[in-house]
């Protein structure tokens, strides 16, 4: 895994090409990154990794006193809200501890990864759900978008595990592969990626390089 950023999903926009085609992206902040500590597997940690920090915590009192203490170690100025954790083949491609992060550090057509939190839909039925076809709608029938028959009495007389049923839909970690970084906007701090990315306006994602980077047009 190479470094990547962490933000904050601001919304939609749209943005015109220099042939006047309109193009979806979504816009996200990725403003006030922090390099908290850079791991090295010839050291104590024996692996090779970058820990960054987004969004200052401004109550102290919210954050638990081994983190506190994790962050005047590494001279964090102020505590993070949020931090995570990216890894690397080995220490040659570790950046320098007092490396500055920001949106510069992903060029226009570059080709990234988001990892997001699925919106939340509370409980849906097995066609919103798992995009089942559903059963007839005319001639008297009376289960339209329901499951049907999910076992049977006869041998086995049980019901298979992992079967598809009505429940709660959404909150789940979603990574969304090859989108296109459109602008990358150091001095405002945003990132505008091609498409839709998982989450809700205002929540938190993670961006990094594309993993099964596929060149797109």
């Amino acid at each position: 895994m190479s470094l990547g950023l962490i933000g904050k999903k601001l919304g939609m926009t749209k943005v015109y090409t220099d042939k006047g085609d309109a193009v979806a992206v979504t816009v996200v902040d990725v403003s006030g990154n922090t390099l908290v500590q850079v791991k090295r597997s010839d050291g104590k940690d024996k692996y090779s990794a970058v820990q960054v920090g987004y969004g200052d915590q401004n109550k102290p009192e919210r954050v638990t006193k081994p983190l506190l203490g994790h962050f005047k170690k590494h001279g964090v100025e102020k505590p993070k809200r949020i931090v995570k954790e990216f890894r690397f083949a080995s220490d040659d491609q570790l950046p320098a501890p007092d490396a500055k992060i920001d949106a510069s550090l992903f060029s226009a057509g570059q080709i990234v990864d988001v990892i997001g939190t699925t919106k939340g839909k509370g409980f849906q039925g097995v066609v919103k759900r798992h995009n089942f076809s559903g059963q007839p709608a005319t001639h008297g029938h009376m289960m339209h978008r329901r499951s049907g028959s999910i076992g049977c009495r006869l041998t086995p007389g049980l019901v298979w595990k992992n079967q598809k049923m009505p429940g709660h839909d959404g909150v789940s970690r979603r990574t969304t592969q090859n989108l296109v970084v459109v602008q990358s906007r150091p001095e405002e701090g945003v990132l505008l990626i091609k498409g839709a990315v998982p989450g809700n306006t205002g929540s938190i994602v993670v961006v990094r390089p594309g993993k099964k980077a596929v060149a797109k047009k």
